[in-house]
């Protein structure tokens, strides 16, 4: 075997062990973001606060998301990968640290801010980032899906594992408002070593040249990248609703006490969603958009006829079906928007990606939230229910009609989808 071979062979195995170390890293921080889901009933009885506080506690982690993919976001695409997600995990360390010794009120904001600072900072980078290490570690399957579903994957399964560990931790663990946090605390610190040993893949000298645009598209894919947004707006909404609400909905509406069962609502929705990605990855987004068009208003009508006819079963289908929708409609947007994205911003353009849809996951939560003071429960999640489907199946439509799904498939099979913004394996 002549040393070029080797060579190459060694650099193929560090940039794939790179994939996995910021696949979990980025599982990690995104479980992070959910872990407070099943407290909140707790922070609720132990501090008397109303459902609209909890949202907005929780909708504060969107706001510091947001303002994070807005003026930092894209920076990776010039100062490297690495060099962001580094601090991602070490903004999650420092908000895992507020959130375990200020319990209060004041903390709970502050550490959900950083929070959201941290998951800003995280996901468009590591989304690029993981598409960058599979084609350096399998320069043959340039183009391959996996990377995209692998970040999507570890996206909504990372927040699906939150409130599971949360729930199980606060039930069967000491000190409920604690322990979770100081065990993710550990686990970032654990990662932050491994991401640290992983290669860059910018070439930051050539990059700082030539700055990148924050925000480019390729030639003639607005349309693509405005349906995509739309989408991904549509489908954390609900993601929003599971997270924030979902565990007191379960607790006052079928009167469950137990913190673990009160996380299974939305584990069950943010699961659901990896695994319907994991079954139809590899199929044609024309098949998986009407595939998740459907699943979504199923699910949701089933959540708001679970109020009614209140069975766990129920509430857990509901939850099931509406999240595998949503998590095929997302997967199907991260995919329009990496493509339609100029390689060279493509961080920055799923950073703008991200923004509206974290949008979606705290606003239309905060407005359910404050609609419930005056409007009776079950009225308020039909009209919730009502216009998330419509305004999903609206998007959907226009990115149909727009010929947007058509341009992605052939845009695949031209193999635009991956590639790295360079090299600099440091």
């Amino acid at each position: 075997m002549s040393t070029a071979t080797t060579t190459r062979i060694v650099t193929a195995s560090r940039h794939m062990t790179g994939f996995w170390f910021v696949g979990i890293a980025f599982l990690t921080l995104m479980a992070f973001g959910t872990v407070p889901t099943p407290l909140w009933s707790i922070y609720q009885t132990r501090d008397h606060f109303g459902a609209t506080t909890v949202t907005v506690a929780f909708a504060v982690m969107v706001v510091g998301a947001a303002a994070s993919f807005r003026l930092l976001g894209h920076l990776s695409d010039r100062l490297g990968r690495r060099r962001i997600i580094v601090p991602a995990l070490l903004v999650g360390i420092l908000s895992a640290v507020v959130l375990a010794v200020w319990p209060d009120l004041p903390g709970l904001i502050l550490g959900r801010v950083l929070t959201g600072v941290a998951v800003g900072l995280m996901a468009s980078t590591a989304t690029a980032y993981l598409t960058d290490l599979y084609s350096e570690a399998r320069p043959a399957e340039v183009g391959s899906p996996k990377p995209g579903l692998v970040a999507t994957a570890v996206n909504l399964g990372g927040l699906a594992l939150g409130p599971l560990v949360a729930g199980a931790l606060a039930q069967w663990g000491p000190a409920p408002l604690h322990t979770s946090y100081v065990v993710f605390g550990a686990l970032m610190a654990v990662l932050l070593g491994l991401v640290l040993s992983s290669p860059e893949t910018v070439d930051t000298e050539a990059a700082d040249e030539s700055r990148p645009v924050r925000f480019a598209l390729r030639p003639g894919q607005g349309a693509v990248f405005g349906a995509a947004a739309a989408v991904g707006f549509f489908a954390f909404a609900v993601m929003g609703l599971f997270s924030s609400l979902g565990a007191i909905i379960v607790r006052g509406e079928l009167g469950i006490t137990s913190y673990f069962v009160a996380g299974l609502a939305p584990f069950t929705a943010f699961a659901a969603s990896a695994v319907a990605q994991l079954a139809v990855g590899r199929a044609p987004l024309a098949k998986v958009l009407p595939i998740g068009t459907v699943l979504f208003p199923i699910g949701l009508a089933l959540t708001a006829v679970s109020l009614y006819r209140p069975t766990l079963w129920l509430a857990l289908t509901a939850a099931g079906l509406a999240g595998a929708g949503a998590g095929l409609l997302f997967k199907s947007a991260v995919t329009q928007t990496v493509i339609a994205a100029d390689p060279a911003s493509r961080a920055g353009v799923l950073a703008a990606f991200f923004v509206i849809a974290y949008f979606g996951l705290g606003a239309p939560s905060i407005a359910f939230s404050l609609v419930i003071q005056h409007i009776a429960l079950k009225p308020a999640m039909i009209g919730f229910a009502t216009i998330l489907s419509v305004g999903t199946i609206a998007a959907v439509a226009i990115a149909l009609r727009g010929g947007s799904t058509q341009r992605v498939g052939a845009t695949q099979r031209g193999g635009l989808v991956g590639g790295s913004a360079g090299r600099g394996d440091q």
